[in-house]
Parts: structure tokens; C-alpha cells; sequence
């Protein structure tokens, strides 16, 4: 079985904001084309216009009618690895295909040592673990490591491809090692937690709890418009509500 090493120089990972995801699925689509081509390439679909399609996808977006005391709300759940800390899917492997980096702590599959047995996804709580049936071998989340550390890219767009690309910057990349980062600093502001604490994996990645709606900062626009000029008058303000359907 595969050992875990006992600390790592990096927690590199990912932290998601649900209180601003709006489930466009926009991170699992450039994941699919950024890692089609890259470390874990090629990201194969089986029958992808049938009646069973399947196929190999890193990151996926649940959504969910959520009730609450300020009333119900739907809240888009990205799912993908959260390279744990203690990391079962690792320790499971036979062959040693599976492992954790010491330099940045990220968790990744060596597929020339990968048989396919599928115990790393029976291991991981998570769902996380994709089984390729055309090469016979598990593929996962490798949070871009050949974008991460890429030097010929502008130091903006070294971020995994679904942090690149979000709409709502609702995900976010660095260093949770490190208690001055942005994303440490994010995720002590808003009470970032982790999925499944009592696994006792320790997930790297974190996620950010939906706000109440009383919490959420105004945007400064008034709650009711000030009456239309001439609306005292009946012809006009007549035809102001006539306009205004």
C-alpha cells in the first residue's frame, strides 16, 4: 500500500464560494477542455450522443433546493477532489499509483502504475475518482499542475482552469498552508469549512457557506423607486402604469 508523506512545504488547493456559484457549469466545461489535452489527457466520452453516455469528468455542479430560516434557496454544489491531507484513496492504492506530493501536498494518479482496480474510488467519500474505460485506468482533479507551474503563462492565468475561468469568482486557488493568504484569510472571514469533517480526511479544499440574505451587501440601490414625474396628474400617471406593465 501506498504511505502518505508526513507533512508537505504547500496545501495548495481550492476554495468555493457557494454563496456565489450560479451552477453555469462553466468550470467543469474548461476543466474538460484544458485537461483534454493536458496531464491526465485524454478525457475520453463513451457514447456521448446515446442512451448511455458516459465519460471522464473532473469536476461536476450539484444543484439543490436548500430550506432555511430566511426562507428556501438553490444552492449549485461543484464537486471535485479536495486533496485531503489523509487521503484514503492513496493509502489503498497497491500499486503505488496513487500519491500525495510533498512539495505542494496535491494528490495525483501515475497512470503507468494504475491496474484499474477502482479501490482508490470505493476509498474516497467524495465521488471524486473517475474510472476510464478506454484506457483502464482512474483519473482525477490534478488542479492543473501543467497550468499551476507553467512559466510561459502570465502569472494571472497560473490558476487551475475552472478558478480561470468562473463568471461569478466564486473559486479560488492558492496556498492554505499558509495563514497569510488570500485564501486562508478567505476562508477564516467567512467560516470556510470542510465537506465531511467527521471522514477525518482533512480535505485540502474548502468550501464557503451560503450567507443569509440579510447578509449579503446591498448593491446601494433603493428599495422603492420615487413616483414617476406627472404621476399626481390621472392622465398621466395613467399612462405611466399603462407603459409600466
Amino acid at each position: 500500500m501506498t504511505t502518505l508523506p508526513a507533512a508537505t512545504d504547500k496545501k495548495l488547493g481550492l476554495v468555493i464560494d457557494l454563496d456565489t456559484c450560479v451552477g453555469c457549469h462553466a468550470c467543469a466545461v474548461n476543466c474538460k477542455q484544458w485537461n483534454s489535452g493536458g496531464e491526465m489527457a485524454p478525457l475520453t466520452d463513451q457514447d456521448p450522443y446515446g442512451s448511455e453516455p458516459s465519460g471522464v469528468w473532473f469536476n461536476r455542479v450539484h444543484t439543490y433546493e436548500v430550506e432555511a430560516e430566511d426562507g428556501g434557496r438553490t444552492v449549485h454544489f461543484p464537486r471535485s477532489c479536495l486533496h485531503c491531507e489523509n487521503a484514503a484513496c492513496v493509502t489503498v492504492c497497491p500499486t503505488g499509483a496513487s500519491y500525495k506530493r510533498t512539495e505542494d501536498g496535491i494528490v495525483l494518479i501515475d497512470e503507468a502504475l494504475c491496474i484499474g482496480c477502482k479501490l482508490c474510488s470505493w476509498a474516497c467519500p467524495y465521488g471524486a475518482r473517475e474510472y476510464d474505460g478506454h484506457s483502464g485506468t482512474m483519473k482525477k482533479c490534478t488542479l492543473c499542475i501543467d497550468r499551476i507551474y507553467n512559466e510561459t503563462l502570465s502569472e494571472d492565468e497560473r490558476v487551475p482552469a475552472c478558478v480561470s475561468t468562473c463568471p461569478s469568482s466564486a473559486r479560488h486557488f492558492g496556498d492554505l498552508g499558509d495563514p497569510t493568504s488570500k485564501v486562508s484569510k478567505l476562508v477564516e472571514e467567512r467560516g470556510g469549512y470542510d465537506l465531511m469533517p467527521e471522514s477525518n480526511y482533512r480535505p485540502t479544499n474548502k468550501y464557503l457557506p451560503p450567507r443569509p440574505r440579510n447578509a449579503v451587501p446591498r448593491s446601494g440601490a433603493p428599495t422603492e423607486l420615487p413616483p414617476a414625474p406627472g404621476s399626481d396628474q390621472p392622465f398621466l400617471g395613467w399612462l405611466d402604469r399603462l407603459l409600466s406593465r
